[in-house]
């Protein structure tokens, strides 16, 4: 159980982390979310919004981050 704590914790640190650097370089990250493949529905009433090339991407480095700590270990 400690081990589950641990990982809360740090999850929780990468998001305070991940939160103040997309915050201070918000107008420089613009990118985000406006790329080819992100799909954009709407009517008058409704809006559906998923940024699905975006999260690829996010993936991507979230997977090449997770592999270069691995490869340090």
């Amino acid at each position: 159980m400690k081990d589950f704590g641990r990982w809360l914790m740090a999850a929780g640190l990468f998001a305070v982390i991940l939160g103040f650097i997309l915050n201070v370089f918000y107008d420089k990250l613009g990118w985000l979310g406006r790329l080819p493949g992100d799909i954009r529905l709407g009517s008058e009433n409704v809006r559906f919004y998923f940024p699905f090339t975006t999260l690829v991407i996010i993936n991507i480095i979230i997977y090449l981050i997770m592999r270069l700590i691995t490869w340090l270990k």
